[in-house]
């Protein structure tokens, strides 16, 4: 009887199956208002799709797009401020 051995290291586990890293998830977190404000703009473009754009979905198409810009912006002056960048 001929033994079969595995070429490979382990198949069933690897370091990358283990879930995000706590310095991940924070960082998930600190992001989270950019991804919702793009999550809401997806919404509002999805919505109108297959419609005329009204006055009123023109004006939540803005808002939703300004909600992204100023978290965008929120979240770089935030990296700036973290950083020692000599203006």
């Amino acid at each position: 009887m001929k033994h079969i051995g595995a070429v490979q290291a382990a198949v069933t586990r690897h370091e990358f199956d283990s879930g995000p890293t706590a310095a991940e998830l924070d960082a998930i977190e600190g992001e989270m208002p950019l991804i919702e404000a793009e999550v809401e703009l997806l919404d509002v473009q999805i919505s109108l799709l297959d419609q005329p754009v009204t006055v009123l979905d023109g004006r939540r198409l803005r808002r939703a797009r300004r909600k992204v810009l100023a978290a965008r912006r929120d979240l770089t002056n935030k990296a700036v401020a973290g950083t020692d960048v000599a203006a």
